[in-house]
């Protein structure tokens, strides 16, 4: 099997605890297996602006409001859109990205209550519209997801854990929520996988839901 010439981008979405860092270096190796021009990126991040926004928004020392918030994450966004992702796509690259702008509307739009609306049209404007081919989106429930980062020792990349990972299971439980509508209203796009299962299982269902586009 040989990959399309034309660059695809696959997203990987879901609560920290998810296993979408595992699922993504997985569908990179399947995807080189089959010959394919492979990138893997995480959000915010994959470049040096966006790698510095990334330590700002999540130090916990920082207080930052609601709405700077989604700001500074679509302002990453906006700067790996240019300067990794259109050129890795334009060049045939299939691109799987940790998280992307489904994570603004599910933490921001829902979990701030700054509303869905609103977190996508400024990421519309940041990323010039750029849509995933396809996005899975690994279902857990929060408190599955804190169970695993604190079974792992996992406190993000701040001792006691970054400025989302502190909140509460209310908030995550919102995002739950909040996801699972988005994968309602774009059932194509969305592919959700229970990330309960064995890790073997889960890697399974991610392949066979990007199986088309690879």
């Amino acid at each position: 099997m040989r990959c399309v010439p034309r660059g695809k981008l696959i997203t990987v979405e879901g609560l920290d605890g998810a296993g979408k860092s595992t699922l993504v270096e997985a569908l990179g190796n399947e995807a080189a297996a089959r010959g394919c021009r492979v990138k893997t990126l995480r959000e915010p991040g994959g470049v040096e602006l966006s790698e510095r926004i990334r330590a700002l928004v999540k130090d916990p020392a920082q207080v930052v409001g609601a709405r700077a918030e989604a700001l500074l994450y679509a302002a990453a966004r906006a700067q790996l859109v240019e300067e990794r992702l259109q050129p890795l796509l334009e060049e045939g690259t299939v691109v799987i990205l940790d998280r992307f702008v489904d994570s603004s509307l599910a933490y921001q739009g829902a979990g701030r209550h700054l509303g869905i609306g609103d977190v996508r049209a400024i990421n519309l404007f940041a990323t010039g519209n750029l849509q995933p081919d396809r996005t899975l989106l690994l279902r857990i429930s929060p408190a599955a997801g804190r169970a695993r980062q604190q079974g792992r020792g996992d406190q993000g990349e701040h001792e006691g854990g970054d400025r989302l990972e502190r909140e509460g299971e209310r908030f995550f439980a919102t995002i739950a929520d909040a996801y699972e509508e988005l994968a309602q209203l774009e059932p194509e796009r969305i592919r959700v996988i229970d990330s309960s299962q064995p890790p073997e299982q889960v890697q399974r269902e991610a392949v066979a839901a990007i199986e088309d586009l690879l």
